[in-house]
């Protein structure tokens, strides 16, 4: 059985789209309809769509915020946007949430069929059993920490907050820094700080700046939070770092 959500706020397009989608699929198959973003995240959650149609300008939460809040927990759900604006931002949107087709209104009966017709034949092609639907959660897991991974790695010198990285890979930060912990090993926090302190300990070495440089350098808005962290990986202070550095060197 497959599951089909539109969620469309014109009720003229509604009915044109759902005259279409009707077509297409079996008795046993299930469509949905809904005029807003809120409802379209509640009706995901409650019937879990293999196929979303989905506009943009629509109330309450706009199409493109309703999907990223869909593919939190459906990240696998094929999606149709429709949207009267060629705005390219949108496009890009929709490109970093996977969206199977973006469509501009208004849309050519003929077109949204084949369109559609296509995108049901390949949902029914890749319909998995739960052993493997287990296995590709477990693989967009990994994907997206090491997403998640490369970006602390090119941003760890700034003020790096759990929830700016985890809305970078789309996810909600208790639930990223579960995963975070469980792929990784180690929490969140413990491998930015990680990473900050070796940062700083090549400063320390290298440059004679003082402690509260490094820290900012390092991304810490506190020095002294700094300082407790730099003795708590390093068992000594950054001056005495720092000191010991230049002993052995010599």
């Amino acid at each position: 059985m497959s599951v089909v959500l539109i969620v469309e706020d014109e009720l003229l397009e509604l009915e044109f789209l759902k005259s279409i989608v009707a077509e297409e699929l079996d008795p046993k198959d299930k469509l949905i309809t809904c005029d807003n973003g809120i409802q379209a995240v509640k009706l995901a959650k409650q019937y879990r769509p293999d196929v979303i149609i989905m506009d943009i300008l629509i109330p309450e939460m706009d199409g493109l915020q309703a999907l990223q809040e869909i593919k939190k927990f459906l990240p696998q759900v094929s999606v149709v946007i429709l949207s009267a604006c060629s705005d390219f931002s949108y496009a890009q949107t929709a490109i970093r949430l996977r969206v199977q087709d973006y469509l501009l209104k208004p849309i050519k009966p003929s077109v949204f069929k084949q369109v559609f017709h296509d995108l049901l034949a390949t949902v029914a092609d890749n319909k998995i059993d739960p052993d493997e639907e287990i296995v590709e959660q477990q693989t967009d897991q990994i994907y997206l920490i090491e997403k998640s991974l490369k970006y602390i790695h090119d941003n760890f010198k700034q003020k790096l907050p759990l929830q700016l990285v985890s809305s970078k890979v789309f996810l909600n930060p208790q639930y990223f820094s579960r995963i975070f912990k469980k792929e990784v090993g180690v929490s969140y926090i413990d491998y930015v700080n990680k990473l900050k302190i070796e940062y700083a300990c090549k400063l320390l070495e290298t440059t004679d700046y003082p402690a509260y440089r490094i820290s900012s350098e390092c991304g810490f808005t506190d020095p002294s939070y700094f300082n407790r962290v730099f003795v708590q990986q390093m068992n000594m202070t950054p001056k005495a770092y720092r000191r010991k550095h230049l002993c052995d060197s010599e």
